[in-house]
């Protein structure tokens, strides 16, 4: 890991846009072509029905605008800080987990498939602008991370690597959906 504030290239801000912009492109063909019936219908893999399902991803990007702040403060701070902090929270990953399940179950019902589109729309507009005005020394600033809370949480995560982490949340969670599209 390079220190704080460093790292070795720029980053790659049109890629890391781009993928944010796919999965608004996918969410939206998905939302359209999916039937009432296939929302409601189960997932590959998980408790969730399909359109449960299709809120978490669109979550975590609304996730991702609340860990910015925390990196850009985290980041900042002594390293046993963060260190504890990313402890703390693995530790309280069962109730973390139960919550994340409980809250798309809720979050689904308030924004469904009519709503879902512009919560995601919104969310993604706020991460790429943000992402364009991130001043480039800042985008290599890292803290640790929580890394039983999710697969594509790694260890010690830069704030251009949490931009990025959205698009692999979708992309894993796209797997298991059961529209038929």
């Amino acid at each position: 890991m390079s220190p704080r504030g460093q790292h070795a290239h720029p980053v790659d801000r049109a890629g890391i846009a781009a993928g944010l912009n796919g999965c608004r492109d996918d969410l939206h063909t998905l939302m359209a072509a999916a039937t009432p019936a296939q929302l409601r219908g189960h997932s590959n893999g998980t408790k969730w029905t399909n359109e449960q399902l299709l809120f978490h991803m669109v979550f975590g990007f609304l996730i991702v605008r609340r860990l910015l702040p925390l990196v850009r403060v985290m980041s900042r701070l002594p390293r046993w800080v963060g260190r504890s902090f990313a402890w703390l929270l693995d530790a309280g990953r069962v109730p973390l987990h139960w919550v994340n399940y409980a809250g798309s179950c809720g979050g689904a019902l308030v924004f469904n498939q009519a709503r879902m589109g512009r919560l995601c729309d919104h969310t993604i507009d706020h991460l790429v602008t943000s992402l364009e005005q991130e001043p480039e020394d800042r985008l290599g600033r890292w803290m640790p991370f929580p890394t039983s809370w999710d697969p594509y949480f790694e260890p010690h995560m830069t704030l251009a690597s949490v931009y990025a982490y959205p698009a692999l949340h979708y992309a894993h969670h796209r797997k298991q959906l059961t529209l038929g599209t």
